[in-house]
């Protein structure tokens, strides 16, 4: 694989017209595990349609709105969630856990050279009644490269790098190569057998193809591409007439209030077992928790951390994906309910542009966080403290040598502050009491990220830096980071794919520069900031250069994902901060599988039972 094509990935967004969208969400993360409150607004929390209130539904609480149930367009959560259960793809991640299986592939089969891939579908109809067919997949993956409306480009063009032309086109005043469309390497062989072709071998194809983004749709259903005029407008399809073909099919969605699907009685596969999922869309925290405690909905997801009591929490069992189980209560209602935890395969992050911050100051802010402190006192344990960029569940070695690494080698101190070694450090390059360094630290709107950084700033009076601390929305943020305006910021990075190449291209110096139009992250890592830059790029290289999934090859790789870590030590490009713990709550009368680190937008609920409620 040439590092061309790791680079090409901004020419394919800007084409599409998804860069913003996809920097935002494909992976960048503003969800930084928010505390609630016992005040606020109760935003959308009750008249729900109570037509729609069927006893045989699963019923579930959403803490983030609904934007589109189109799977190309969708980019957060929330609609993930639902979109999971209308829309299967290829290849699936059951219950959310880190390891592939088949779902619309029934069999397939890879070439000698692992660019050549052959499915064999699924006997299964969609929605409407039609057979799902290759050519239904062919058409579907067209839309993820070429539609407007499309926000996962490049997923099939980059990422999974399906073998494609490009033309030349004028973009913003600049010539740029971009997809052209039609010439997708993707072929319906016959009615049940997809070929998909690539252009470089690469080890999570089957893993990327398990994203919803890849799931087909109707040929000709939308006409947002060229050679289909369309049966329905896309606005209609994303928000009240999608076809899919998984479990469950669509009956109703309020924007900010309420969506349901129903079972699906035609299903290929297993279930489902309830007559519906039924989510009531609350975003204030204390709502969403009063609604839950009123036994309106039968699982949620993360109390609110107000109403959050480590005391209550009792871990019974806890299984070879890092899972645990349990139970917690009794909650305010009297009961006891079932507990389930698992660590997101994700990271939360300080990063720096090094073109405005120096490296003593960014070692300085290294050796005053102490990321036990912060799990501790802000998230009430609710978190693995982050010393590497990737999470510990896809490390190479596993959780146990992340930690193990940690541990023993961070320099920066693990599990303590360590202020003489900050002040050393800023006395070397020259601070003092009369000369101090000012930084700004630029926070999206999060009281997680204002309770740290309120720690950091305190901490680092001693050390003769000045932080000032600013917030703002999550999208200007982002904005000012790929304009390179940012000196000091706070995101994070949950999974497309579980592995740490997913992680690792943020620290891929070469694709860190801000004058780019599409910069993966808003470090400016380069040469000038010493050797590490050049370590970094090099591993990065021979993680593109290594990307087959052969024992070798893997190999090869995981040594490189352990030198990027390293030169990220040396540098304090980004300073890991936490890996979130996501949590799921539900009543006795539930039956179902707590889902794994990949998270709850990946979870399947055709086999989830619905007992008699009390």
């Amino acid at each position: 694989m040439s590092s061309d094509r790791a680079l090409e990935r901004r020419n394919f967004l800007k084409a599409t017209g998804s860069a913003a969208a996809a920097a935002a969400f494909a992976g960048c993360s503003g969800d930084g595990g928010d505390q609630g409150n016992d005040t606020g607004t109760q935003t959308g929390s009750g008249d729900f349609s109570t037509e729609l209130k069927q006893e045989g539904d699963l019923w579930r609480v959403l803490s983030g709105t609904i934007t589109t149930l189109d799977p190309i367009e969708a980019t957060d959560t929330s609609s993930g969630i639902l979109i999971q259960q209308m829309f299967d793809p290829l290849m699936n991640y059951p219950d959310g856990l880190p390891t592939v299986e088949g779902l619309m592939a029934a069999d397939y089969s890879v070439s000698d050279d692992f660019l050549t891939y052959e499915f064999q579908l699924a006997d299964a109809q969609f929605h409407d009644g039609s057979d799902v067919t290759a050519s239904d997949f062919a058409y579907a993956f067209e839309r993820l490269a070429a539609s407007e409306n499309s926000s996962r480009a490049y997923f099939i063009l980059d990422s999974l790098g399906v073998t494609h032309e490009t033309t030349t086109e004028t973009v913003d005043g600049e010539e740029e190569e971009v997809y052209e469309p039609g010439t997708l390497g993707v072929e319906a062989v016959d009615e049940s057998t997809l070929r998909i072709e690539l252009s470089e071998p690469f080890h999570a194809s089957l893993e990327m193809l398990a994203y919803t983004a890849f799931s087909p749709i109707p040929e000709g259903t939308i006409g947002d591409v060229e050679g289909y005029d369309g049966e329905v407008e896309q606005d209609e399809f994303a928000t009240s007439n999608p076809i899919g073909n998984g479990p469950f099919e669509f009956d109703d969605w309020e924007s900010g209030t309420e969506a349901r699907v129903g079972a699906f009685d035609d299903y290929y596969g297993e279930g489902p077992n309830v007559d519906g999922v039924h989510w009531a869309v609350i975003e204030d925290d204390t709502a969403r928790y009063n609604y839950l405690m009123n036994r309106n909905a039968d699982i949620a997801e993360n109390f609110p951390t107000a109403q959050y009591d480590p005391s209550k929490v009792s871990v019974e069992n806890e299984d070879e994906y890092g899972r645990q189980t349990g139970t917690y209560g009794d909650v305010r209602n009297g009961a006891t309910m079932n507990y389930a935890a698992v660590a997101d395969i994700g990271v939360y992050y300080l990063g720096f542009n090094m073109d405005r911050v120096e490296k003593p100051i960014r070692q300085a802010v290294a050796y005053a966080l102490n990321q036990h402190t912060v799990v501790e006192q802000i998230f009430k344990q609710r978190g693995e403290p982050a010393y590497n960029f990737t999470p510990p569940s896809i490390f190479p070695g596993g959780a146990e040598n992340y930690r193990s690494r940690a541990e023993n080698e961070y320099p920066y101190g693990y599990g303590e502050t360590q202020m003489d070694q900050a002040r050393s450090v800023m006395e070397e390059a020259g601070y003092s009491d009369s000369e101090r360094a000012s930084v700004e630290l630029t926070i999206y709107e999060s009281e997680v990220w204002s309770n740290t950084a309120s720690i950091l700033r305190d901490q680092l009076q001693s050390a003769y830096v000045d932080l000032e601390v600013n917030q703002a929305p999550f999208n200007t943020l982002l904005e000012r980071g790929r304009n390179g305006e940012l000196q000091m910021y706070s995101l994070g990075w949950v999974a497309d794919w579980p592995a740490p190449d997913n992680f690792l291209q943020l620290l891929n110096p070469p694709q860190t520069d801000t004058s780019m139009d599409f910069p993966v992250s808003y470090l400016n890592w380069n040469s000038e900031t010493g050797d590490a830059a050049g370590q970094a790029a090099d591993a990065y290289q021979t993680v593109l250069d290594n990307s087959a999934p052969t024992d070798e090859d893997r190999s090869a790789r995981e040594d490189a994902y352990v030198e990027i870590e390293n030169a990220n030590w040396e540098d304090v490009a980004m300073l890991p901060v936490y890996h979130q713990l996501s949590e799921v709550f539900w009543y006795d009368h539930v039956d179902i599988e707590p889902f794994g680190g990949m998270g709850p937008s990946r979870q399947m609920m055709n086999d989830v039972s619905v007992g008699d409620r009390e």
